[in-house]
C-alpha cells in the first residue's frame, strides 16, 4: 500500500491515513495491516503518538525517535494540539455547540463507548458547514481526544454519521436509494456497490509545536473523495 506523506523530517512524519486502514495493529489478529506497521517497514523505530479510528481517514503524526515521542505525547495530554474533523451527520444540528458529556467504555456492548457520569471529561465543539437534504456537513474541534469521541457525542445529541456500524443507523448508502426505480446496473455490475460504506468522518486539520525545533506547525486536509461524491450525488438527485 502507498502511503501519502504530508510531511516528515528527522524526528516526525505526519501522514493522510486512508479510510479501512488500523492506525496500529489489531490486538487479536496481529496480520491485519496497520499504518504502524507499514512505516515501521519503511522506517524502522515509530512511535504512535495518537490514533485514528480504522474508518476514519485524515491526518495523523508519528514520531520518529523517543524524545520527540515523549514532548508530543505531553502536547496532546496538555491539550496543546489543535485537532479539528469535517463529519457529514444525520439530520440538521444547531448551528454551532458544544457537547462536554464525559465518555466511558460501555458496560453492555464491548467496543463501544457511551456517555456516562463516571467516565473521563470530553469536550467536543462543533458548527455547522452546509444543510443536504438528509444530512449535514459539519466541522468538529476537539479538546479532548477519547475513543469514539465525536461519534459519541453526535450520536448523544440526536445527529450521529450518517455512515457508523457502532452509533449510526447506516452501515452504507447507495445510489438507489436516490434514484430509486430508475436505477440501473451498468452491463459489467453484478450487484450494486455502496457509493460509500464507511463511517463518515475525516481528520482535516492538525496544529501542534514542532518537538525539537518548537516551530508552529499546520496542516490540512481536503474532504476525501468518498465523501464528496456521497454529498455530489444527493445534491445532484434531490433537485430532481
Amino acid at each position: 500500500m502507498k502511503l501519502q506523506t504530508v510531511y516528515e523530517d528527522d524526528d516526525i512524519i505526519v501522514i493522510e491515513k486512508p479510510a479501512g486502514l488500523l492506525t496500529i495493529p489489531d490486538r487479536y489478529d496481529q496480520n491485519l495491516p496497520s499504518l504502524q506497521g507499514l512505516l515501521r517497514k519503511i522506517h524502522g523505530q515509530i512511535f504512535t503518538v495518537h490514533r485514528l479510528d480504522k474508518d476514519t481517514s485524515g491526518l495523523i503524526v508519528f514520531a520518529k525517535n523517543e524524545e520527540s515521542h515523549q514532548k508530543l505525547s505531553i502536547a496532546f495530554e496538555g491539550r496543546e494540539v489543535e485537532k479539528s474533523y469535517l463529519a457529514i451527520v444525520n439530520g440538521n444540528p444547531p448551528e454551532t455547540g458544544t457537547i462536554t458529556e464525559p465518555i466511558a467504555h460501555s458496560l453492555h456492548k464491548p467496543g463501544m463507548m457511551t456517555v456516562a457520569k463516571k467516565g473521563k471529561p470530553s469536550v467536543s465543539h462543533f458548527r455547522k458547514l452546509e444543510d443536504f437534504p438528509i444530512f449535514s456537513l459539519i466541522e468538529v474541534n476537539i479538546e479532548t481526544g477519547r475513543t469514539h469521541q465525536i461519534r459519541v457525542h453526535m450520536a448523544y445529541i440526536g445527529h450521529p454519521l450518517f455512515i457508523d456500524d457502532l452509533y449510526g443507523q447506516r452501515t452504507s448508502f447507495m445510489v438507489s436509494e436516490l434514484k430509486g426505480r430508475k436505477y440501473k446496473l451498468a452491463k459489467w455490475e453484478e450487484e450494486e456497490r455502496p457509493l460509500i460504506d464507511r463511517q463518515t468522518l475525516h481528520a482535516a486539520r492538525l496544529v501542534f509545536d514542532h518537538p525539537v525545533s518548537g516551530k508552529r506547525l499546520e496542516f490540512t486536509s481536503e474532504l476525501p473523495k468518498d465523501m464528496k461524491a456521497l454529498i455530489r450525488q444527493v445534491e445532484k438527485w434531490s433537485k430532481r
